[in-house]
């Protein structure tokens, strides 16, 4: 045997088992959350080496807890609620923004274009105390619609850069043969731009909603009044509560991470070719 097919050999075994040591560790904490939300932490800590589910002694009590007598079902809708307006603004705002600054010709359309994510070179650290203090003068604190004003500054400088890259990508031909067949530019952004970009806007709507489902800081400055509590500053108050069980946070957890693993799932391949679609010319 050559040496050649002994060295692919070999680092074709050392990529393997690097992507798999890689996959348990970040795959290692999601498990012992969801094995942590079936059993008392109780149980965990006399049996730390027992890592396998005893599919018998499995216990819902914890998720049951969670919903219906603690508060858990008003977070839900309260994420839900912020979530799902923030990615219907941000996409429409970032749909008609990204067509503008990538089809229109308009003074100032490449400053425009390169000052959209400015914004990230903030960390948010240093916004929250500046809107803290803005927020509170104006008596605008502790409500869902500020938060999600927060949340659309955050999303869309980012949003605005993907589907302007994305759109130039799209032949310009076709909106012109809309154009000339009548079609208003509304009418081509709805009627062209819009179906062809389903990919970009797929990404768009994920990323968008991930921010606005996971975010903690914005949520913890903002809200002070419990039944306005977003998941994670729900999931924080349980957390720090001494008189609640870790099994019991463990569960809320679990139902914060599930909705963006099957919405990642579910939409991983129009993901991809959102991510990627924008990357290619002509």
């Amino acid at each position: 045997m050559s040496r050649e097919p002994l060295e692919q050999i070999f680092l074709k075994t050392v990529r393997v088992s690097g992507l798999v040591c890689l996959c348990l560790v970040v795959a290692f904490p999601f498990y012992w959350m969801i094995l942590s939300s079936f059993r008392p932490l109780e149980r965990m800590l006399l049996a730390p080496a027992h890592l396998l589910p005893d599919l018998g002694q499995l216990d819902l009590h914890a998720y049951k807890s969670v919903l219906l007598e603690h508060g858990f079902l008003k977070t839900l809708f309260n994420s839900a609620y912020v979530s799902l307006f923030t990615v219907l603004l941000t996409l429409a705002l970032a749909t008609f923004g990204g067509y503008a600054v990538a089809r229109l010709r308009f003074r100032g359309r490449e400053a425009m274009a390169l000052s959209v994510l400015v914004i990230y070179m903030f960390p948010a650290i240093v916004l929250v105390v500046p809107l803290y203090v803005l927020f509170s003068l104006m008596g605008l604190r502790d409500s869902l619609h500020v938060l999600i004003l927060v949340y659309l500054a955050q999303t869309l400088p980012v949003s605005l850069y993907m589907l302007d890259n994305y759109f130039r990508s799209l032949p310009v031909e076709i909106e012109s043969a809309g154009l000339v067949d009548g079609c208003t530019r509304f009418g081509v952004i709805w009627r062209i731009v819009i179906p062809l970009s389903v990919p970009a806007l797929a990404s768009v709507a994920l990323y968008a909603f991930m921010i606005a489902w996971n975010e903690f800081l914005f949520a913890f400055m903002f809200l002070d009044t419990p039944g306005k509590f977003t998941l994670s500053r729900g999931v924080f108050q349980m957390a720090d509560s001494v008189h609640l069980s870790k099994q019991l946070v463990m569960a809320a957890s679990v139902i914060i991470t599930l909705p963006v693993i099957v919405l990642f799932l579910v939409a991983e391949r129009q993901l991809v070719k959102g991510l990627t679609a924008g990357a290619l010319k002509g």
